[in-house]
Formats: structure tokens, sequence, C-alpha cells
């Protein structure tokens, strides 16, 4: 099989998200010319203009790019000149909590008339095993292809931690397979460009499963740490001190941190795509189901604490004035997806409460599917916070004056535990209801 010299390669990336967009970075960095499609005009828009819409990926970043070596479009005849084609589009769930894959048929479908011998087809979104297999081997070889010979399919599932200063995708190990060995040569080639650690596996249903395990063993250990937290508040035991206790063993323990729930594209969503398929083969996931469940009852818990605050200081949640602190679904990204923060927002709005939020990195509510809120973000002052009858601590940005918090509001939710931990971990304050 012959390969392509790196600069002589060009890489379509689709999808030119938070996933997508980093991908396409790397491969630049790297002197491969790299096509980004999107069916989102605005972002193309923006990226032509220099301009970034993703927070950890500054505009100036962007208009350093040698514009010959990156094409950003919305015109899919162009992935005819490439030689690889990576998939990096959403893969949510429906309504029903099942998996939703119309995102990447439809981006097969916008592929199809464009499709040609020689070309790599990666798909990096997360799913359950046998999407590779049954999806896009089945496509492409419906298009009159050969799989392995005429066009070589991989999956390589995506590792991006936005906001992690540690680790990003060009020093993440690279799980990587292929429906044949021929895909998983080509593959390796394609990745091998941008990454050192490559971690090839015997089959795409093996990457498969194994990126959800990364994430189900995520959602299954924060939910544990959030059921102890409830029983250890019930018993006005400190969890964070009961868990940086248990963290000095050096064997056998590994550290989660409870929180509000659980939030962006992977870990709410990720169990629920293995339960699915679980079922296709007879098989009960009970284990799974009851962590995915127990986080996702976390906002409810976190509301009722609220309310217990509130009744505390002779409110009720109907008509009292609410400021979220935190609108992403982790620290220091501006990334609103599957975010605790709303289902917390929402139930706190069905109760009569008025709602309001601060979060430096999202300054306007960003619309969703299942959500809408015309709301923009507040600025932070000891002015703004006297007015709220409680301010819920729900993401913990490290640009959060957490002194001018406590020592402004009248009641304080912490759902982060920052008020248990650093300077604050001795302090006792009257006004704070731990959630």
């Amino acid at each position: 099989m012959q390969t392509k010299k790196n600069n002589q390669t060009k890489v379509g990336v689709i999808g030119l998200g938070y996933v997508g967009l980093p991908l396409a970075m790397l491969f630049l960095k790297n002197n491969v010319k790299t096509y980004g499609f999107d069916i989102d005009k605005t972002k193309i828009d923006m990226l032509l203009n220099g301009r970034s819409y993703i927070g950890h990926i500054k505009s100036d970043e962007i208009k350093s790019i040698d514009s010959e070596m990156f094409y950003p479009t919305i015109d899919f005849s162009k992935s005819a000149d490439c030689d690889a084609l990576i998939i990096c589009v959403p893969t949510p769930l429906t309504e029903n909590r099942e998996p939703d894959l119309s995102y990447v048929e439809e981006t097969l479908i916008s592929l199809r008339p464009y499709l040609r011998k020689g070309q790599m087809i990666s798909l990096e979104s997360t799913t359950y095993p046998g999407t590779t297999r049954d999806i896009l081997v089945k496509f492409i070889e419906e298009e009159g292809f050969i799989v392995g010979e005429d066009i070589f399919v991989v999956y390589s599932p995506e590792r991006e931690d936005p906001g992690n200063k540690n680790f990003d995708v060009s020093n993440i190990p690279k799980i990587i397979s292929g429906h044949t060995l021929n895909c998983l040569e080509k593959g390796q080639f394609i990745y091998a460009m941008i990454i050192k650690n490559i971690v090839p596996v015997s089959s795409t249903e093996a990457a498969e499963m194994a990126k959800l395990l990364e994430n189900i063993y995520r959602a299954i250990n924060i939910g544990l740490v959030n059921e102890m937290k409830i029983l250890a508040n019930t018993m006005n035991i400190d969890i964070f001190e009961v868990i940086d206790a248990a963290a000095t063993k050096p064997f056998g323990f590994n550290a989660f941190y409870p929180g509000p729930g659980i939030g962006g594209h992977c870990i709410p969503i990720d169990p629920f795509y293995l339960t699915w398929k679980a079922r296709e083969y007879g098989v009960n996931t009970k284990f799974i189901e009851l962590a995915g469940e127990f986080n996702r009852e976390m906002p409810k818990y976190v509301v009722s604490r609220i309310v217990e605050g509130l009744n505390k200081n002779k409110k009720c949640i109907n008509g009292s004035k609410i400021l979220i602190l935190g609108l992403a679904y982790k620290k220091n990204i501006d990334d609103q997806r599957e975010s605790p923060s709303i289902d917390i927002m929402e139930l706190v709005r069905k109760d009569g409460g008025l709602i309001d939020y601060a979060d430096p990195y999202i300054p306007h509510f960003k619309k969703m599917r299942s959500h809408s809120f015309e709301l923009s973000s507040i600025v932070l002052n000891a002015e703004n916070l006297a007015k709220y009858d409680a301010v819920v601590l729900s993401t913990d940005h490290d640009v959060f004056d957490y002194d001018l918090i406590i020592n402004n509001s009248k009641l304080v939710v912490d759902s982060r535990g920052k008020y248990s931990t650093g300077k604050y971990k001795k302090l006792i304050f009257q006004n704070l209801i731990k959630a």
C-alpha cells in the first residue's frame, strides 16, 4: 500500500467543534494541508476571518495559520481532494436516551458523491461497539468500494479534555483500529503525522468499547462519591476531608470528587450508549445504569439544598432570586453541553425561582435543543451579589473571587466543595450550605 509524505497528504476534518478544530490545528502545526468541513457557516466565516469560537483556542492562533494550508468550508465537494477524512461530529442521545447517529449518517451522505479510491475515513465520535462496521463499512461497500483495498476505514476515538493544561491532542496516546490490517496501517500512518504515542488495537469494536470504558469508569466513580457526599452531608461529615484522607493510601484508591452532576458530551451520554447496545445481546447492565441515573439526579439534590438554605432564611424558592455561578460543565472552559448547571436552572425556574448566572467564559447563554434562557452573564461584584437570595456555586472557575462571593452573599450553596478545601478548609461560614 503506497502512502504519501506528510507535506503531500491532504487531510479533511469534518465537524469543527471542541474535537475537530483542535485536531485540525494540530495537523496544520505539523505542516499538513488541512480542509475543515462544517455545516455551520458562522463557524467557517469566523475561521476565515481569523476568529476563534472556542475558549482554549485563541484568535491569534487562527490568524497565524497559512491560508494556503488551511481551507475551512461548507462545500463537501472539496472532500474529493482529501487523502484522509476524519469525522468528528456529535453523537448525542435521543429524548428516549437512545443513540442518535444522525450526524454521522448525514455526514456520510454529504461525502457520498465525492468518495474515491485511496481515501481513509476515520470516525472519532464516541459510539457503541459495532458502529464502524455496521454504518461506515456497510455504507462504503454499498457504494461499490472494497474496504481495505479501495477505501480504508478506521475508528480512533477522541480523548479531548478541554481546560487540561497538561494534556492535549498531541501528547495523549491515540487508540487506532482498522476494519482490516490495511486499514489499521493507513490509520497509523495518518495519525503518526501528529501524534507520537499510537496504541493499535485488534478491531474497531475493541476501540469503540475502550472509549466507552474510559468514560463509564469516570461516571461510575463520580456517581459513587456523589452518593457518599449526600450521606456525608446528612451525617455532618465533610466528604472532601474524607476523600483527601483516603487518597493518602499509596495503592488501591484513585480520588474522584463530587459535584452537582456530570456534564460534557461524553460522560453523561456514554453509559447509555453501552447499555442500549447491551440489551441487543440480552445483557442487563444494572451497575452502569444505576451510576448514570444517580448522576442525573444530582441537580435535584442541589435544588433541595437551595430550598433548605432559603427556608433557614425564612424564604421560599418561589419568587427568590437565585444566581448560578458557572454555566460550563467543568471549570475554566466555555462548553455548556450537558451541564448540570442548566438542569439546576430549569428546576429552579420550574419552582418559581428567578434565575441569573455569572460565567466569564460564556457571556451569553448559547441556544440548545432542549433548553432556552434569554440570559447574559452578570458582572460579579459585591453590589450584585447582595441582590440575590441564594448564590449557587455550580462550576468552580479559577477566575471567581471566592472571598468576594462568601463575604457578600446572603446564602452560598456550594456544590463543588470550594469552601471545604484550601485556605477555607478550617473556616466556618454561617451563610454556607454544602451541596
